[in-house]
């Protein structure tokens, strides 16, 4: 059993959620609302699921009868209940308004100005009462926990576009040819409607001259951008529809006007709104909104999975163990846990409050401040998004953007993340060093060795991860399919077995793996199908070969453990499970849940604690999603708008006459700029909105593809850390009760290595392990490696260069190596830093230095870089002979008796 590493200073489940609520305003429901919230939660998780086992094709297999076929729904109709899910979670799990906000403070004023100006006992007073009243309740939920009429009319709402577009399927295509107004009537698209149609067109307003494809569309761009406000923010809502309004009346821009390049075409509302909502080449049911369904979202599932089942507190623990009692031990097992919980939650915000309700006190326990504390946390919680092989949803987005293999993504992102993260490590060394903190007692650790027997078997997904998608090479979306079933039957397993049931459990599952395999190289079929050939309900098939019956079973032992496990569970009811360590969020669940049916005893039962973990893993996993969902479908108006408009062009062209050809000037504009679109915004949005803009230039200068991405994501990151909204710094330090300013300081000034590493690996592509060769990229080889006049300067030096810049940016940030470090020192730190990592970023500011002076000269080709490598190597090593010897004369004087100490 692992140990407990949380102390008094820990927060709660109800804690955590409160800090969450602070930073993201999302409900906390009870009672119905809340089991109606699941309900849908889960529900979207199931579809998904189903989507990466089976596709597209929805159907049942009934025996006797066979395959029955529900529905076969196309890419737009899957997109759209996709993007409808999501925006009824949004609805109904973020408020309208919480009455705290700018309009409803001015709104809230009009009550004391009717008192005032007519007296409190006047009817026009009491009539704007009733009416004030009235908003509030049908759309403020100030204290986070009801669902508003409004939010039920939009949830409701939600539903009409999507039903349109699954059922008139067949109307949507026809719209492509004859126009969006062709379409039928709105009472005739959707009948449900038809007396709300006739009510209007009496009141005199014809929306039943309307086609009701227009009017369907219209509204499920309206409802996500009230999402998008609700979730997301009013800066990312008002930027998605500055962009939709730049469609219509971007024409009336003069061509002859300073940003003339930016005048298009004229086009009309109804194209508009086709453009942006019936198609899957642009706009919102375009490719960000695909990649959610067929990637992202099942990786987030994947992560829900995995950290209800208990292998996140497993992870953290096993850290603290290894290096717990090291110098800075607890914040160096918080930079490597937390970067790999963000990894596969994709989500800053959340992995800060929740895995740093375990490491944030035990760094403040060790002697490191509250706000270096949440700083840690928050800096090494976003990191964990550049950190393959999930990197949160980034990984997928750039394979479907830029068309490269996974495997290829990962092996490039790769060298980078590493830096990122070892001068994370290095910098809390530091810290350690400079405030004299060391480790924790190991009596109050988890015991490695206990931590790592009990729950080995948390790694098996992971592996199994890799396997799938790196030497199986199966798709993403089936690799996480059979990723999920892969940790829902070890918990099963986990949670089935003891001291009696061993045996016959694993016995049980070898017996029936087998027979399944027999089967398959018997009648062809599957062992549930072979039972029922000699009887005749079903026929055999070609027999498979003993190698391919063998895989075959081997692919089903996942759901054969669950049945079997699931079987062993419910004939022993009162079983023990001793090795059954979930999340606390299971189990707590589970207790409110046992408590709600009356039946509180049940909540210890190793059978329902599994099924509460399989319902609140899906539940959990829709409820991170909504936020993601949103925000690529709000994302995905970008650049369809800069796609159907014709601006793509013209705005590479503009960025090309701002940056005046300059590779570090655009790369610069890049940067800051992905930090300003990515604060307060989920780095997915982001990413999509930029790549739209900014990746055409970048790859135009030669930057490859993957590292144009790359580096757009890795600045992304930074706004999280970035006062003044900084919303991952900001949790941590609701979690370190820490100043929230200062802690967003220290996290930008410790996330720093995201702005540097990216600059290096653009200028160095050698550290992505890849090479160009006849205009085309690819990952090294072993002829590249043999290649000794290449792999040396292009990739070992460079690679090198990265660690040590690293590890000088550390003593810069922080003032300390094995001693104190001084600002003039700090100084000389930088330069070297610099010099190691990116020696081209000085040499371009000097060449654009002579060429305002006349001259025009190449400053960063290999022969002047690698002197300029040399120096900064030179530089550190000096440095740090000094600091060292300044560190052991200071701890020699302190050893050695003088008078004064007599």
């Amino acid at each position: 059993m692992s140990t407990d590493t949380r102390d008094e200073d820990a927060l709660s489940t109800e804690e955590q959620d409160d800090v969450l609520q602070e930073v993201d305003r999302s409900r906390t429901h009870q009672g119905l609302s809340a089991a109606l919230v699941a309900l849908i939660g889960i529900t979207f998780s199931a579809f998904q699921m189903w989507i990466a086992a089976r596709s597209y094709q929805f159907s049942v297999t009934l025996p006797v009868v066979g395959s029955v076929e529900i529905a076969s729904l196309q890419p737009l109709q899957v997109y759209s209940i996709h993007v409808t899910f999501a925006l009824v979670l949004a609805f109904l799990l973020f408020p309208a308004s919480g009455g705290d906000g700018r309009i409803a403070r001015r709104l809230g004023a009009i009550v004391p100005a009717a008192r005032r100006r007519f007296g409190p006992d006047s009817s026009v007073t009491r009539a704007v009462e009733r009416l004030g009243d009235g908003l509030r309740w049908a759309a403020v939920d100030p204290n986070l926990r009801r669902i508003t009429p409004l939010d039920a009319v939009l949830a409701v709402l939600s539903l009409f576009p999507m039903y349109y577009v699954v059922t008139s399927y067949d109307e949507i295509k026809r719209l492509a040819t004859f126009g969006i107004q062709s379409g039928e009537p709105l009472g005739e698209a959707i009948p449900l409607l038809e007396p709300f149609v006739v009510a209007l067109a009496t009141l005199g307003v014809p929306i039943d001259e309307q086609s009701g494809a227009f009017l369907l569309g219209a509204l499920g761009i309206v409802l996500v951008l009230e999402a998008t406000r609700r979730t997301l923010g009013v800066v990312l809502m008002s930027l998605i529809a500055s962009f939709i309004a730049y469609a219509r009346w971007g024409y009336f821009i003069p061509h002859d006007s300073a940003i003339g390049a930016l005048s298009i075409q004229p086009d009309t509302w109804a194209s508009i709104v086709y453009d942006l909502w019936y198609t899957t080449e642009a706009g919102i049911m375009s490719t960000p909104v695909a990649v959610s369904v067929r990637f992202i979202y099942i990786f987030i599932l994947f992560g829900a999975f995995l950290e209800m089942s208990g292998a996140g507190k497993w992870f953290i623990d096993l850290a603290y163990s290894l290096t717990g009692t090291r110098k800075g031990g607890p914040a160096k097992a918080s930079v490597v846990s937390s970067g790999f919980m963000g990894m596969l939650s994709g989500s800053s915000i959340a992995n800060t409050v929740t895995t740093g309700a375990f490491t944030i006190p035990l760094m403040k326990r060790s002697g490191y401040s509250p706000s270096f504390s949440g700083a840690v946390e928050a800096s090494a919680s976003s990191g964990g998004q550049v950190l393959p092989p999930v990197m949160g949803a980034a990984a997928f987005l750039i394979v479907e953007f830029t068309g490269t293999a996974y495997s290829d993504v990962i092996v490039a992102a790769t060298l980078p993340a590493i830096a990122f993260f070892f001068g994370m490590w290095v910098m809390v060394h530091f810290e350690a060093v400079r405030g004299g903190i060391g480790g924790i007692a190991r009596g109050e650790l988890p015991n490695g060795l206990e931590n790592f027997r009990t729950g080995w078997f948390y790694l098996i997904p992971l592996v199994l991860l890799i396997h799938f998608l790196v030497i199986a090479r199966l798709s993403i979306n089936r690799a996480g399919w059979y990723t999920i079933i892969a940790i829902v039957a070890l918990i099963a397993v986990v949670a089935a077995y003891d001291e009696r049931s061993r045996g016959p459990l694993f016995g049980s599952i070898a017996a029936i793996t087998l027979a399944h395999a027999a089967a398959f190289a018997t009648y062809g079929v599957g062992l549930g199908t072979a039972i029922q050939v000699p009887i005749g309900l079903e026929s055999a098939a070609d027999p498979y070969t003993l190698g391919a019956a063998a895989t075959a079973a081997a692919s089903d032992l996942g759901t054969i453990a669950i049945l079997v496990s699931v079987g062993f569970l419910l004939a022993r009811p009162r079983s023990d499970a001793p090795l059954l360590e979930l999340d606390s969020a299971v189990d707590d669940s589970a207790r409110r849940s046992a408590e709600a049916i009356g039946r509180p005893s049940i909540a210890g039962n190793a059978g329902y604690r599994f099924g509460t973990f399989v319902v609140k893993s899906m539940d959990s996993g829709a409820r991170t999603a909504t936020t993601v969902v949103i925000a690529v479908a709000a994302a995905g108006v970008v650049p369809g708008v800069i796609s159907v408009s014709g601006l793509g062009p013209n705005l590479a062209a503009l960025i090309e006459a701002v940056s005046g050809g300059s590779i570090l000037i655009l790369l610069a504009l890049t940067g800051v700029a992905a930090i300003i679109f990515g604060m307060g915004m989920p780095t997915t949005a982001m990413y999509i909105i930029l790549v739209a803009m900014l990746g055409g230039p970048m790859e135009d200068l030669g930057v490859w593809v993957v590292a144009a991405h790359l580096f757009i994501l890795y600045f992304g990151l930074m706004a999280d850390v970035t006062p003044p909204v900084a919303v991952a710094a900001f949790a941590g330090a609701g979690v370190a009760k820490a100043d929230e300013l200062k802690t967003a300081i220290t996290a930008f000034l410790l996330s720093l290595n995201k702005i540097l590493v990216p600059f290096a690996f653009v200028f160095s592509p050698g550290i992505l392990l890849v090479r160009e060769t006849g205009g085309e990229w690819g990952l090294i080889g072993w002829a590249d490696i043999s290649d000794l006049g290449f792999f040396l300067p292009e990739v070992v030096v460079p690679v090198l260069g990265m660690f040590l810049g690293v590890y000088a940016l550390g003593v810069t940030i922080i003032g300390c190596q094995y001693s104190p470090v001084d600002s003039g020192r700090r100084t000389l730190y930088a330069a070297a830093s610099i010099f190691l990592m990116v020696p081209e970023v000085p040499l371009l500011v000097l060449e654009g230095v002579l060429s305002l002076a006349g001259l025009s000269v190449g400053l960063t080709d290999l022969l002047v870089t690698l002197p300029l490598r040399a120096l900064g190597l030179a530089i550190l090593v000096s440095l740090s002979y000094r600091n060292s010897a300044r560190a052991s004369g200071a701890e020699l004087g302190a050893a050695t008796p003088t008078p004064n100490d007599v």
